[in-house]
């Protein structure tokens, strides 16, 4: 299963208005549990079973909260029992497809 989501502080101390500080607490809560993960500018996305990634996406939230009051939570999954590697296949096939097409 792939679970692709986006948290964000609602508060920053930052005088840009960044919130590269919570999110990279965030990112770290994620790194540290081991399953297989990916960030991009705007969403992480990490592979495992329903449970596991369930409590990972909990506890990055309460890592951004430990810094904001407010926090934000996007979340978009993909329930597919059965495939792992999907993090990459998934890309893969694309990717495949487009060098068959030439472009």
């Amino acid at each position: 299963m792939l679970f692709a989501f986006s948290i964000a502080p609602s508060t920053s101390d930052d005088p840009d208005g960044s919130v590269s500080e919570a999110v990279a607490e965030a990112i770290r809560v994620i790194r540290d549990s081991g399953l297989p993960n990916e960030t991009a500018s705007m969403f992480t996305t990490i592979e495992g079973e329903w449970d596991e990634c369930m409590d990972v996406v909990k506890r990055a939230c309460a890592a951004v909260q430990a810094r904001s009051p407010r926090v934000s939570l996007v979340l978009k999954a993909d329930l597919r029992e059965g495939y792992t590697g999907q993090l990459t296949q998934k890309v893969q096939r694309i990717e495949d497809r487009l060098a068959d097409s030439g472009s």
